[in-house]
């Protein structure tokens, strides 16, 4: 009933009255002068810089005082990730630690829950319909021929690592 008698009936457009979310804070629209925000500048003015005298402002600064001044961008000295910065390879990471030969699916077998110091296994059962996860693809196989394990079905085959 209030609303009734202030002239706004409860079937207004309420949404007509409201701003545009990009025109809420214009000073045009609200009539309100808002303060501009100040970006103050990411580095100090060195005290050595050119410029900062008279003198020096109305005469130029010599090329080979300028470049004396240059200091190299941060992002020039990159130092690499360390994943294939050997001088002697060519960036690959694939040495003795990373296999070079792809796993397909893993499939867990011999788990034995009762004993903690069992490990998890699992058995390459190839390729398994022509996709794999981004998992399975980082997955590559390290051969070691220097013995021979036998798995928990008794059959004996050379270990192989994943990593």
């Amino acid at each position: 009933m209030e609303t009734a008698l202030m002239g706004i009936s409860e079937f207004d457009d309420v949404g007509a009255h409201l701003l545009e979310p990009e025109e809420s804070l214009d000073s045009e629209q609200t009539g309100i002068d808002l303060d501009e925000g100040y970006s103050p500048p990411e580095s100090p003015r060195e005290l050595r810089a050119w410029g900062l005298t008279a003198r020096e402002a109305r005469t130029h600064e010599s090329l080979a005082r300028r470049l004396a001044r240059e200091l190299p961008d941060v992002t020039d000295r990159w130092d690499g990730d360390g994943i294939g910065d050997s001088p002697d390879s060519d960036g690959e990471p694939i040495d003795s630690q990373v296999g070079d030969m792809r796993a397909g699916r893993l499939v867990a077998f011999g788990i034995d829950p009762t004993d903690p110091s069992s490990d998890y296994r699992a058995h390459d059962v190839g390729i398994d319909g022509g996709a794999a996860s981004a998992e399975e693809a980082a997955i590559h196989i390290i051969e070691e021929d220097s013995f021979a394990s036998e798995d928990a079905f008794g059959l004996v085959f050379p270990p192989t690592t994943f990593t």
